[in-house]
């Protein structure tokens, strides 16, 4: 008979990819994780993992389970929760917030359920949705878009990119731009992945016949800071920036484009929806109705 321990040893060994991790999140020995995947894979009578030293990687089998598994897991938990809480909603949920949304959204958003315990990340989105895809966090909320098949998403806020300067930039109070305006600035960038720069590279990049220098930075903090030095120009969320731009450290650059954007909610197509993250859901769709 296949076990809820081996289900649990399974799935955490399937999210870290290495034995000892799975053990620490599942409070057993090194041994006994390795036992209990050998007694799962003996029953399904396949592998399950792939041995790449130093990591095990989901083989097809594998990769066929998992959603299983973590569905199981998570009707169990949802199940526990319910009943050992009275009925009221408790536990923690696994959440990933983009940059922007991580330091400018979610908090206010958390504020709103005190009930709730989270472990967040933030982080780029295409990493978040890796490891959304890999079942390591519930949900995430995006800036950008995914490109796993596997992944459902939701639109959820809308959102502007600005091009932003310093205040004592040559172009900064200037009207009647153009994009051809922008040849040969300098520009402070986010990391490849982020959201912010995969639409820089899709809608801005193409107007600009030559770049000047540009510094990469993996934050909006970080960008808007440097832009603030006059070390160039940046694509920055009007949500990040707002307060900047109220105080007068930040410039808009108005070159005649529009560049909007939308926010997402993204899961597991196969992901279980406890009563948990079905609440966390509506709250957030709560505060996208006007």
């Amino acid at each position: 008979m296949i076990t809820l321990k081996q289900l649990q040893v399974f799935a955490s060994i399937a999210r870290h990819g290495n034995l000892g991790k799975a053990a620490e999140e599942v409070c057993l020995s090194r041994g006994a994780v390795s036992q209990s995947l050998s007694e799962l894979e003996r029953r399904l009578g396949s592998p399950l993992f792939d041995r790449v030293h130093p990591r095990l990687q989901l083989n097809d089998q594998g990769l066929r389970l998992q959603p299983l598994a973590e569905d199981v897991l998570s009707r169990v938990a949802d199940i526990e929760r319910q009943f050992e809480g009275g009925g009221e909603l408790a536990g923690q949920l696994r959440l990933g917030a983009s940059q922007t949304i991580g330091n400018y959204l979610l908090p206010a958003l958390l504020a709103r359920q005190p009930w709730l315990q989270a472990a967040v990340t933030i982080t780029n989105t295409q990493t978040l949705c890796d490891m959304v895809a890999r079942f390591e966090l519930d949900m995430a909320l995006i800036e950008g878009e995914s490109r796993h098949a596997e992944l459902e998403t939701h639109p959820w806020l809308q959102d502007e990119m600005l091009i932003i300067a310093a205040p004592a930039h040559g172009l900064a109070g200037q009207s009647c731009l153009t994009p051809a305006c922008l040849t040969g600035c300098d520009w402070v960038l986010r990391e490849p992945r982020s959201g912010s720069r995969e639409q820089f590279d899709r809608e801005l990049a193409p107007h600009l016949a030559g770049p000047g220098r540009v510094l990469e930075l993996n934050t909006p903090e970080a960008v808007m800071q440097a832009v603030e030095q006059g070390l160039g120009l940046a694509l920055i969320s009007r949500l990040a920036a707002a307060d900047r731009l109220a105080r007068g450290r930040l410039a808009v650059i108005d070159v005649g484009l529009e560049l909007p954007r939308t926010l997402r909610l993204v899961w597991h197509r196969q992901k279980f929806h406890s009563a948990l993250l079905r609440r966390f859901v509506e709250i957030c769709r709560d505060t996208a109705e006007p």
